[in-house]
């Protein structure tokens, strides 16, 4: 294969440095992340309404232990990640990056309505829990397939030297799901009461979630097609990414860290800050809105950094600095309550995070060939997600409930040191990576190269 050919989207080659097909790639990468930023707003409305329909599923207990009951079904719905990993990327690898994406974001948008809809335990009793069960496994199988997917899309129609920056997207919107989600429930938390949000106004966020997926179907509907169609016999199947299984575990172990981390900092804060800091609910709802909106605003800084310094020093820069931060910057935030400082240490904190999350679509793209980049990328990402950061909330709140809360900190500093291990040994893309790089992937981890980079 040709490095040309994950260039081509459709736009004559040779066109790479015209202004309409710079226009043609930015609009691609605007219709992928708009279905990414939907994705994203329905499974964290998840994480960030638990707090008030929690009882509504899990009447019996303190609000640890139902916290502790959301938080297990959160993990189940990342444990069907791997699954959409497998099989959106399948899809995407063998049929078409596009039609993988829009058939996700229908399945997003159909689990979020679910939730919307959803009798309570005081309705039907245990069958309440079942139900939301289900509903997240199929929000989960969703955005498994969404990552990897919409990952090589924006890896691939990206401007060559400022993929990182283009590639920093991803996080922008997936960061942006968040956000909304989270602005969403300031909104809620301001035009209604305590006992209005617990009785019924948690599920005004996922009907609006249901309704924005519409619009990211129309968007994603025009995006144009950047699958290689060359290599259809071996496309999207293990037995070929069987041959890249160094890299498929070096995206792997660094993910590990990378989400753990990531959700620590993001999700898990909000009930860190209330739980264990005894911050006020609605204080600490509206910090983890305002650092979410730093931390998306400074990814394309992170991604843009990278095409100057290399994906791999970034990778070193954020685990190394990452397994140092952990524990001085969780305790410092286990005691206190003052709002102000509490933005300043998680927006360091997600800062370091940044130097992984602005480049974390890209850095696994380039790990991999055009006939299993969605499927290598897709898998690996949901395989460490799902196991470290989808367990993090439940990790988490099980070492608080146990006394042993610091344990956590420890937990996740290990993790980070694997990561630094993994950014070690990963590959420089700008020498042995599949989009930009000279040599392989294979070459630089000690195999003999089979074929030249696609």
């Amino acid at each position: 294969m040709s490095a040309s050919r994950d260039d081509t989207i459709g736009i004559a080659p040779g066109a790479l440095d015209d202004a309409a097909d710079r226009k043609r790639r930015i609009w691609a990468i605007v219709g992928s992340s708009s279905g990414n930023l939907v994705e994203w707003y329905d499974f964290y409305c998840y994480a960030f309404f638990a707090l008030y329909f929690a009882p509504a599923f899990f009447p019996k207990g303190d609000s640890t232990s139902q916290l502790l009951q959301t938080a297990g079904i959160f993990a189940v719905g990342f444990f069907m990640r791997p699954i959409g990993g497998w099989l959106f990327g399948r899809i995407a690898d063998r049929v078409g990056r596009r039609t993988s994406m829009v058939i996700s974001v229908l399945m997003m948008c159909f689990g979020s309505l679910l939730i919307g809809i959803l009798p309570t335990y005081e309705h039907v009793g245990t069958l309440a829990p079942v139900l939301l069960l289900l509903a997240r496994m199929l929000q989960g199988l969703s955005v498994g397939g969404e990552y990897g997917t919409s990952a090589t899309y924006m890896s691939e129609v990206a401007i060559k030297g400022q993929r990182g920056f283009f590639a920093s997207f991803q996080y922008v919107t997936l960061i942006g799901g968040q956000l909304l989600a989270s602005l969403v429930l300031v909104l809620l938390q301001t035009v209604m009461t305590g006992p209005e949000l617990t009785a019924w106004g948690w599920r005004i966020p996922f009907f609006i979630g249901a309704g924005l997926a519409i619009v990211a179907l129309y968007l994603r509907r025009s995006l144009a097609e950047t699958r290689d169609s060359s290599d259809k016999e071996t496309a999207g199947t293990f037995s070929a990414l069987a041959k890249h299984w160094r890299a498929f575990l070096v995206v792997i172990a660094y993910t590990a860290g990378g989400s753990l981390s990531f959700y620590t900092f993001t999700t898990y804060m909000q009930k860190y800050l209330v739980n264990t800091a005894g911050m006020p609910k609605t204080s600490a709802s509206q910090t983890m809105t305002v650092v979410l909106f730093v931390y998306m605003i400074i990814q394309p800084l992170f991604g843009a950094l990278s095409d100057r310094i290399g994906r791999k020093a970034n990778m070193l820069l954020y685990s190394g600095l990452g397994t140092l931060m952990v524990v001085p910057l969780m305790t410092a935030l286990g005691t206190n309550k003052d709002p102000y400082l509490a933005f300043a240490l998680i927006t360091l904190g997600l800062a370091v995070v940044s130097f992984y999350t602005g480049i974390s679509g890209i850095v696994k793209a380039e790990l991999f060939p055009t006939n299993v980049r969605a499927l290598g990328v897709g898998l690996s990402y949901a395989l460490a997600n799902a196991t470290f950061g989808g367990t993090a909330e439940f990790v988490a709140l099980w070492f608080k409930d146990n006394g042993m809360e610091s344990t956590f900190f420890w937990y996740v500093t290990v993790l980070m040191a694997i990561a630094f291990v993994a950014s070690l040994i990963m590959p420089n893309p700008k020498v042995h990576g599949y989009l930009d790089g000279a040599g392989t992937v294979e070459e630089a981890l000690g195999k003999k190269p089979r074929l030249a980079h696609a």
